[in-house]
């Protein structure tokens, strides 16, 4: 039993609910509100491709676009050249897959260390509204790789750019049931402004994001 599983126990015992799971009727109950549970207001977005990309370049993220997957190492090796980076870091081990080697790349499928110059990852999905990254964290998708490279680049598929951030979260319940340890939404590089509101990229994650669309 994991730490956060006895905290909840525990939760669940002052709560007179007993010290096991949520019951069947208790997940009933949550599923039932959820789906009654209507929206707010959302702004309509007729092309989903085009409203991510525009977004996207709005946050400071750069992007190129490529028919299949087996075309994603060349344009990540594009990319790289063109901003005289290192060709050297790590991958989700869920792309492990993709033939990086191809184009001359040493991804590493693992979660990222402090010395990785760039970290290649996937998405869960994409919000077309604000042209942001869902990720969600596994072992074949760990989310430092994401967090600690200097330069960030996502392979997305459009088929999994929806419209807003509530249609992400409507398709993690749908196809992950339980949600995972951690769900990172990233819209550009990270950035602050703390400093006489100057604002500074890179201060706490990515100085880059770059995106890879496939399809």
């Amino acid at each position: 039993m994991t730490a956060r599983e006895r905290i909840l126990q525990r939760i669940r015992r002052a709560q007179g609910r007993g010290g096991q799971g949520p019951s069947a009727a208790e997940r009933e109950a949550v599923g039932t509100y959820l789906r009654a549970h209507p929206r707010g207001p959302l702004p309509e977005v007729v092309d989903l491709i085009a409203r991510f990309c525009d977004r996207a370049r709005a946050a400071a993220s750069t992007w190129d676009r490529v028919p299949r997957i087996e075309d994603a190492p060349a344009a990540v090796r594009r990319y790289l050249d063109a901003q005289d980076l290192p060709k050297s870091g790590c991958v989700w081990p869920e792309l492990a897959g993709v033939d990086w080697a191809g184009a001359e790349l040493a991804l590493v499928p693992r979660a990222a260390r402090g010395d990785d110059a760039i970290g290649v990852t996937g998405v869960f999905c994409a919000l077309a509204e604000t042209g942001t990254l869902m990720l969600v964290s596994s072992p074949g998708t760990p989310a430092s790789v994401s967090l600690l490279p200097e330069t960030h680049l996502a392979v997305v598929p459009v088929a999994r750019i929806v419209a807003h951030m509530e249609d992400g979260w409507d398709l993690a319940r749908r196809e992950l049931g339980q949600l995972p340890r951690a769900v990172n939404f990233i819209s550009g590089p990270s950035r602050t402004a703390d400093i006489e509101q100057t604002l500074v990229l890179g201060a706490h994650g990515p100085y880059r994001v770059h995106i890879v669309l496939v399809g």
